[in-house]
């Protein structure tokens, strides 16, 4: 096929047109600085204009939508104007061009709204009671893109849940600088179950769902290892990857998401800070078990993880071993 991946300067974005590439489709990637994609045609720009996203998609026989806004903070304008209009002018221009697929990278945070996740499929998006701006916008531009869902247009939304990987720099090295610098605490002793998702796992996952497209379209699939283990378990094994020690102190999750909340008000309040040390719904995250049962995704995608958790954790160590060598 040929097909449009967004967002393809990210990690997995960028790990799903390599894949694409690799198996015979012709890639074209979008985005705001060059993908990096070896034997991908670029397009840089901004997709939330019409005439670019319409220039990124002409001619192409599916999208596959990763680009977004990805923070624990900024204005609701940044995140509304990237996530929701940036996918609704996408959707348009897909849609006139003669797109026929279109696979929109979501979020379990899209139906997460602050308690545990114990099991749970896909539930429905629900914009008005998701934590933080990116969970609304993000679930706000799932309902437009399976909203669009229609005969010769087969609209799929794939939910990875907490990727990570060698390079990754999102979530791994700031855990590793963090940790590190004596900066990451572990909530309520690191005892919430969680799932995430190596990387390989997240890519077989998004490229099965185009595949199956017309066959699953309209619906909504929460992608993750099927491994869940406690927080400070994942934690300690991306400080053992990385060489450096495991976080000691532990801090009530009651009193952190308190605590984030105040630093969320604070934070807004000081010119470009960066990210905050801690917010609410990050603390959330570390304090409260998320973990999903992944049956319905394998039987409707026909895809299995191919790499587990600790021959995940393995690639990591070898990844940090060679930064190290020499």
């Amino acid at each position: 096929m040929k097909v449009l991946v967004t967002g393809a300067s990210g990690m997995l974005g960028h790990a799903v047109a390599t894949a694409l590439v690799a198996r015979g489709d012709e890639v074209t990637t979008a985005q705001r600085r060059a993908s990096g994609v070896v034997g991908a045609r670029d397009v840089r720009g901004s997709l939330d204009d019409a005439g670019g996203a319409a220039g990124a998609v002409a001619g192409q026989d599916a999208v596959v939508h990763l680009a977004a806004k990805v923070s624990l903070t900024g204005s609701l304008a940044e995140f509304e104007r990237t996530n929701i209009e940036g996918t609704r002018i996408l959707l348009a221009a897909a849609r006139a061009a003669g797109a026929k697929r279109f696979v929109m990278i979501s979020s379990p945070s899209v139906a997460h709204t602050g308690t545990s996740i114990m099991g749970d499929g896909a539930g429905p998006a629900r914009p008005e009671r998701a934590r933080g701006p990116y969970a609304r916008t993000k679930a706000a531009a799932e309902l437009l893109a399976l909203a669009a869902d229609a005969p010769g247009f087969a609209v799929v939304a794939v939910r990875p849940h907490i990727v990570w990987g060698p390079g990754d720099t999102q979530l791994v090295q700031r855990v590793v600088d963090r940790a590190a610098a004596g900066r990451l605490p572990i909530l309520d002793a690191g005892a919430a179950l969680i799932d995430t998702t190596y990387i390989d796992n997240a890519v077989g996952g998004i490229v099965a769902a185009l595949g199956r497209a017309e066959q699953v379209h309209g619906e909504a699939f929460v992608v993750t290892n099927g491994e869940p283990r406690p927080v400070g378990e994942i934690i300690g094994a991306m400080c053992r990857a990385a060489g450096v020690a495991s976080p000691r102190w532990s801090v009530p999750g009651a009193l952190a998401r308190a605590g984030g909340a105040a630093v969320e008000t604070i934070w807004s309040l000081l010119p470009h800070p960066g990210e905050p040390p801690m917010t609410r719904f990050l603390a959330e995250q570390l304090s409260t078990a998320h973990w999903f049962d992944q049956r319905r995704t394998r039987e409707r995608l026909g895809w299995t993880p191919t790499i587990t958790l600790d021959e995940g954790f393995a690639q990591l160590t070898r990844y940090y071993h060679d930064r190290r060598m020499p």
